[in-house]
Formats: structure tokens, sequence, C-alpha cells
């Protein structure tokens, strides 16, 4: 399995992004995978609930799982391939939204007009800048209005090849 980032501000059509490369890569034969991460404490269950009284009774993980989804619940780990093998096999691709300290290639989804600086300047892992502007610089640059290009670029750069049809 693969993990490939997506980063940028608050804002900067990250999670639009990924709504269209998600079908792309589907169409193309892909299993893919979503992380999305927050700075925000979440809570999905419920007090008074089931699962989530296993969990307070200090169950490492609680699976819901019903009829047609199924919720996976654990303590966030600061390793980040924890993280990913939580997801289990059968994925070749997975989407990270936003987790700036992962280790991983990231794309930076930049929008000038926000008025925020590059997070490359920063960040080694970003290796191509997505924007709907035109920029310079030593990056790979990618219209951000051509979610197909940036697939390709992803799995060029994971080391894939993909068949299309015209």
């Amino acid at each position: 399995m693969k993990a490939f980032g997506i980063v940028g501000y608050s804002g900067s059509g990250k999670t639009t992004l990924l709504c269209a490369l998600i079908p792309w890569f589907r169409a193309n034969g892909l299993r893919v995978a979503a992380v999305k991460a927050t700075h925000h404490d979440i809570e999905w269950d419920r007090p008074g609930k089931d699962s989530y009284r296993l969990r307070e009774a200090g169950a490492e993980a609680v699976l819901l799982q019903g009829p047609k989804r199924s919720f996976l619940t654990r303590q966030s780990s600061s390793d980040w391939r924890v993280s990913l093998d939580w997801l289990g096999s059968g994925l070749d691709l997975v989407l990270v939204e936003g987790k700036k300290d992962w280790p991983i290639p990231k794309i930076e989804v930049y929008r000038p007009e926000l008025g925020h600086r590059l997070w490359a300047e920063q960040d080694p892992g970003v290796v191509a800048i997505a924007s709907d502007q035109p920029l310079t610089g030593p990056l790979a640059r990618l219209d951000l209005n051509d979610p197909p290009a940036i697939g390709r670029y992803i799995l060029a750069s994971s080391g894939w090849k993909i068949y299309e049809e015209t």
C-alpha cells in the first residue's frame, strides 16, 4: 500500500480535490482509502451506547459493525505507520489529507488569494504544488482544475502505470 498526502491551508480545496481524485483512481482500478486529519477532538459515539461502554471499559479498539458500514475506534497513534496499518490490507493507495507531519510525499493545494506562504517552504515532503494560479519555483506545478492530471502525477510518483481509455 502506498500513501500520498494532500496538504494546504484551511479553505484551499483539499477535500474537494480528494473527492475528485478518488473516483478517478477507482475508475482506473485502484482500491483507495482516505485519511482525514483534524485538530479537533472527535467523538462519533455517545455515552450509554454499547460501543461507548466497551471503549470506556478499556477495550483497545471497538469495531461497530452494521449491515452496510463499520466504524472502528482506537486511541490515536503518533506513529504514522500504525495509523496506516489500521486501515488493513487490500488497498492500493491511501490519500492522506492534512497530516503535514507524516513523512510521505505530498501535494500542496495552494491558493495565493488566501494570503498564506507556501507550506512547501518548510516541508521537504511536498513534491508538487496544485493551484489554479500560475506559480514559479522549483517544484512541479499541477493544475488544480485538472484532477486526472494530478492523479497521473501521483501514480507516476508512486511508480505505477495506468492505461486510461481514450
